[in-house]
C-alpha cells in the first residue's frame, strides 16, 4: 500500500485516489456539501484555504491545503524537493 501525503503529515492510500481537483467551480462546491451533510467529509486543512479536493473510492471527500498539482507529483512519486524547486510553497495561503 502506497500512502501519499497531502500536507501537515496527514496520509492517504494511492490505491484508493479516484482524482485530485481545484474546489472552484460549483460542482465541486456542491460534492463538499453533499459529503459534509452525509459524513464523508475529512477536512486535512488544518485551518487553511482549501487547494485541493481528494475523491476516494470510497465516496469520502478529503479537502487538502496544498495544490492538486503537488499532490499529484506526490502520487507519481516525485519528491517534495521537486516541489520546492518549481516555487512552490504548499502553505502559502496567498
Amino acid at each position: 500500500m502506497k500512502l501519499v501525503n497531502i500536507g501537515f503529515g496527514n496520509m492517504v492510500s494511492v490505491d484508493r485516489i479516484i482524482g485530485v481537483v481545484s474546489p472552484e467551480s460549483a460542482p465541486i462546491k456542491r460534492i463538499i456539501s453533499d459529503a459534509r451533510e452525509r459524513g464523508k467529509l475529512v477536512d486535512a486543512t488544518y485551518g487553511r484555504r482549501t487547494r485541493a479536493v481528494i475523491i476516494a473510492d470510497s465516496g469520502h471527500i478529503i479537502l487538502s491545503a496544498i495544490q492538486p498539482e503537488t499532490v499529484a507529483n506526490r502520487i507519481a512519486g516525485q519528491s517534495d524537493k521537486d516541489a520546492i524547486e518549481s516555487g512552490e510553497n504548499e502553505y502559502d495561503d496567498a
